[in-house]
This record gives structure tokens, sequence and C-alpha cells, in this order.
């Protein structure tokens, strides 16, 4: 006989708690990306329309500053992508909304405010 593994290492009573609706996750992971597609295409320069003198050394200032924090923003923002990437694929699995640390399932609450969640509250606090 082939025990599961969440019931070996949990007890039956928390490998049979019920899951979130994958069809709610499935909403909560597409707002999330949504969110972060919208946030990465308005990255960039805003042209102000004003003549800008590509010599002075304020705007080159600036400039080298919004490219630093746009680069920034980026690059949260594509580590944001990769975490819905990952829920998606848990999602697929019928493992999302399980901790990928212990199998212990993650509050549908927590899921609700953070979709992406991977752990539980108190093992992300570890």
């Amino acid at each position: 006989m082939v025990v599961p593994v969440a019931t070996t290492i949990l007890g039956p009573a928390v490998a049979n708690v019920a899951a979130m609706d994958p069809e709610r996750a499935r909403e909560l992971l597409a707002q999330e990306r949504e969110r972060i597609e919208r946030s990465l295409a308005r990255l960039g320069h805003q042209d102000t329309g004003e003549p800008a003198d590509e010599f002075d050394p304020a705007n080159q200032a600036s400039d080298l500053y919004q490219d630093e924090l746009d680069e920034g923003l980026s690059d949260d923002l594509r580590e944001e992508l990769a975490a819905v990437e990952r829920a998606e694929a848990r999602l697929a699995a019928g493992t999302y909304g399980r901790s990928i640390e212990s199998g212990r399932p993650i509050p549908d609450e927590r899921l609700e405010a953070f979709p992406t969640a991977e752990r539980t509250v108190d093992e992300e606090a570890r």
C-alpha cells in the first residue's frame, strides 16, 4: 500500500484539509500577473516634452538615477512574475496552497492577501 507523503509526514488530519478552490486561485494569480505586467510596462522614462540639455550634469545625474531605479524595480517585478509562474505550476500539479517546505496547508486568508505564498507565515518568519 502506498501512503501519500503528506499523510506520512503530517498525519491524516492535516493531509485532508481542503485547499483553496482552484478557480479562485487561478483568478488571484491572473490578477497578480496582470498587476505585475502593467507595472513592468509603465517603467521607463516619461518624456516631459521639455527640451533637455544632454550635457548638463544635473540632467545626466537625474537620468542615471531614474535608470537605476527603473532597473531595480524591473528586477523586483520580474522576481514577482517568476513567483506567479511557480504558483501556477503548483496549481497545475495540485500542490498550490501547501507549503513547499513542510507540505502544511497555507491558510486561504494568506493566499487571498499573497497569492504566490510558498510557505506558511511561521515558516516565512524563520
